[in-house]
């Protein structure tokens, strides 16, 4: 008997049907990983559908920007006097891809402590108190991250609109298509994008739920990223009629605490605020305005993900709770638990990111199709029941002749590599397994659901990634 850290791993679905007595023609999966595995079978699992579609699936095909936003964000770029617009969106880009978190006063202050013991247990450090202070600030300005806050006028947020625009807009639609794909009767009425910038959110919104959003409220503190993402809307003129409708801007975060709306994002706005205490903040205002879903997507880097992991934590754990609105929050995408992230937890930490292809705004030096790396998290209100627990791929599928490795994020807190075979497993978890994309659910349920079983095949699955 094969066994993993000591735990009894449960049998191929196909056995298991055997041995209970399903009808050969039902489409169920195999058990996977302890706590996580086997197609869901409360019925007949696909249907008349082929694999390819299984429910799990949940990747978007490349995504194309609406033609009149391509169109006005060509013309307010060629209209514009910025030079060496190409040079600026590359800078940009890198500088926003590379940001790390701004250092907290705690943490300088340890790192400040810890170089003058270095320095004091040095006999050739300087002695007096005034060149030992300047020795250390010296220290301290070669090796800490010089975090700086961005200000967006006319002229930067018309870079940012050329490097990003098309970007964010593949990420949020990746992420409103999570809650459209497996909750198709959501229909938010009122949604709210905290740091709005050039609007992308309103644009991928309107695409999915345009029937039954009423009104969208942007909030960015930049008034030049407010005319620009308005003047997106209205095809590049101030007095156009907006092609989204019920879209209204404000500089700052509503205060009434009884204003609430069905969908809140904040998309890339997280890592502008300068401190641990500013997001805590934020996050706490954000998560009283939802009364549905709190969206929230960074970059796909550690930085980004450390941000997402914080904010998750914050409302999962915060003790407050909304005399309008006391119901809790859980962990609706992408992680199918609400325990400590083991991509943080590992020996070497990895970042948790999706990628969405997309078909860039066709400026001259942005011809070819792009992949958007990036983290994201929704939190909903409600009961964890309510939420599909099945396990998460978090890296591509790598397919190979008769066996599939499939990296997996499972209900019960644990990151596990498993190796899929028709033999083993099935050919209905085989075939759906092998046409799964990164980002997509394995559709498994856990072993405590599953009667009995009297087969003694089990799936291999290797701990170690």
């Amino acid at each position: 008997m094969v066994t993993v850290r000591g735990q009894r791993y449960l049998l191929t679905l196909g056995r298991w049907s055997r041995g209970v007595g399903v009808a050969p023609q039902s489409r169920a999966h195999a058990t996977l990983v302890p706590g996580v595995s086997q197609v869901d079978n409360k019925s007949d699992f696909l249907g008349k559908r082929p694999h390819r579609r299984h429910p799990g699936i949940l990747q978007l095909p490349r995504v194309r920007l609406p033609q009149s936003l391509v169109d006005t964000a060509q013309l307010l770029l060629l209209e514009s006097s910025v030079p060496n617009v190409e040079k600026q969106v590359q800078a940009l880009t890198n500088y926003l891809w590379s940001r790390h978190l701004p250092v907290e006063p705690e943490e300088l202050q340890r790192r400040a402590v810890h170089l003058e013991k270095k320095f004091l247990e040095n006999p050739d450090s300087p002695q007096t108190e005034e060149k030992l202070r300047g020795a250390v600030l010296h220290a301290l300005r070669k090796t800490t991250y010089h975090w700086q806050e961005l200000s967006y006028n006319e002229g930067l947020s018309l870079v940012y609109m050329a490097a990003r625009l098309d970007g964010g807009f593949a990420a949020v639609s990746r992420a409103f298509h999570e809650i459209h794909a497996r909750i198709p009767e959501f229909q938010p009425q009122t949604l709210m994008d905290f740091g709005s910038g050039t609007g992308s959110v309103i644009w991928a919104a309107h695409s999915i739920w345009g029937q039954s959003l009423r009104e969208y409220m942007c909030v960015d503190s930049s008034a030049a990223m407010l005319d620009l993402a308005e003047k997106l809307l209205k095809g590049g003129s101030e007095y156009g009629e907006p092609y989204v409708p019920g879209v209204f801007f404000r500089q700052f975060l509503p205060v009434s605490p009884k204003v609430q709306f069905s969908v809140v994002v904040s998309a890339f706005s997280l890592s502008e605020l300068p401190s641990k205490a500013d997001r805590t903040e934020v996050i706490q205002t954000l998560w009283r305005k939802t009364s549905d879903f709190l969206i929230l997507v960074e970059t796909g880097t550690k930085a980004g993900h450390c941000l997402l992991m914080e904010a998750r934590d914050l409302v999962l754990k915060g003790k407050e709770k909304s005399p309008l609105d006391p119901r809790p929050g859980f962990v609706f995408a992408p992680c199918p638990h609400e325990l400590a992230c083991p991509q943080l937890t590992a020996s070497k930490p990895l970042a948790c990111s999706f990628s969405q292809a997309y078909h860039p705004i066709p400026f001259s030096w942005n011809k070819k199709p792009k992949e958007e790396k990036f983290s994201m998290v929704i939190l909903a209100r409600g009961s964890p029941g309510e939420a599909t627990r099945w396990p998460r791929i978090t890296q591509p599928v790598l397919k190979r002749p008769r066996h599939v490795h499939c990296h997996l994020c499972c209900p019960d807190g644990h990151v596990q590599h498993a190796v899929i075979t028709a033999r083993r497993h099935g050919r209905d978890l085989y075939r759906c397994a092998r046409v799964s994309s990164w980002g997509d659910l394995l559709p498994v349920t856990t072993p405590s659901e599953l009667p009995p079983s009297p087969a003694k095949d089990p799936l291999r699955v290797d701990k170690d990634l």
